[in-house]
């Protein structure tokens, strides 16, 4: 039986991919950042560790014997935009995550990046892997350590004969969102508490058919190869009507709000946050983003991955289920 050594196991996405790993009959090594207890690895039959992505012989050491590393681990936080921490683990960590498999022999590293490492497209004429990267107009160095991290992974492959394949996904959704990422808009939308549309869009995933792809890349897909792991393109407003209907609410926002509208609420909340040091609940980085439409092809990995691609409603039903069950709701 294989042993894959997986870091960052109890978010959206590692909870998921611990259970498709354990689905598929694989032994699971899961470090968790120091003294955490995850509700979403409760009774499940893994091996945890404790460690830090940053420390490298602390890491080499922790994953011994392991046939396969997925490496999940990254600082994802918006605020603040800019910050060492962000390359200390989504850049440092990458590379140690590379010397690990190299000193422990393992098969394949598979990383963990981001489809915002490319350039967004439109819902008609989408990003893909080839396009250039655009995000770096954001300002946000989580969206800048990640496009380095992956890159130093890549030069890796091509440099230290490292077999390693880098995936990307996109928005997703699913259950165990312990931390709310997506789950903090399926919970708004679930109370009726969306307040306004904004006029972008993005690519929306479900986090199981995330999993399964990057489960898939241990042993399929090309040394050397990013891959972006999304599913549908949808506008905001397109989206959020989805997803109401989809849990039976009825009141969701009566307009979009203009773009300048939207970033000069981000402007004063940038400038709280400055003030208080207390995350605002909209910066202008923020407000940028969720103005433009982020659109991507997943096309490349639904042919070489075999990645899924669920309707998001399925996605949404599993999270609420989830939530309602962990008291979120």
């Amino acid at each position: 039986m294989s042993k894959v050594f997986l870091t960052g196991p109890d978010g959206l996405l590692g909870s998921n991919i611990v259970r498709e790993l354990l689905h598929r009959n694989y032994e699971v090594r899961a470090m968790l950042y120091h003294n955490k207890h995850p509700i979403t690895l409760i009774g499940l039959p893994i091996e945890i560790v404790y460690g830090d992505i940053s420390d490298k012989d602390a890491l080499i050491e922790l994953s011994k014997g392991c046939d396969y590393f997925i490496n999940v681990a990254a600082i994802t936080d918006m605020w603040p935009s800019r910050g060492q921490k962000y390359f200390r683990i989504n850049v440092k960590g990458a590379e140690n995550a590379v010397e690990a498999v190299l000193k422990n022999k393992m098969k394949r590293l598979v990383h963990v990046g981001s489809a915002s490492s490319f350039g967004y497209g439109t819902i008609d004429k989408p990003g893909n892997e080839m396009s250039d990267f655009k995000s770096g107009k954001y300002k946000v160095d989580y969206i800048d350590s990640k496009r380095d991290g992956q890159l130093k992974v890549l030069e890796a492959v091509k440099e230290k004969g490292l077999d390693a394949i880098v995936v990307c996904p996109t928005f997703m959704i699913g259950p165990y969102d312990s931390k709310p990422s997506s789950g903090t808009m399926i919970i708004a939308i679930v109370k009726g508490k969306m307040p306004a549309f904004s006029s972008g869009g993005k690519n929306w995933v479900y986090v199981k058919d995330v999993s399964t792809g990057v489960c898939n890349a241990l042993t399929m897909g090309r040394s050397g190869e990013a891959y972006i792991l999304g599913g549908e393109n949808l506008t905001y407003v397109d989206a959020v009507t989805r997803i109401a209907a989809s849990v039976g609410q009825k009141k969701i926002p009566k307009f979009i709000v203009p773009n300048g509208i939207l970033k000069f609420i981000g402007l004063l909340g940038t400038l709280s946050g400055a003030i208080t040091k207390k995350a605002p609940a909209l910066t202008i980085n923020l407000a940028n983003i969720a103005c433009d439409g982020h659109y991507f092809s997943p096309q490349k990995a639904i042919d070489e991955l075999k990645i899924p691609q669920t309707p998001i409603e399925i996605g949404v039903k599993e999270a609420v289920d989830w939530f309602q069950e962990n008291k979120y709701l």
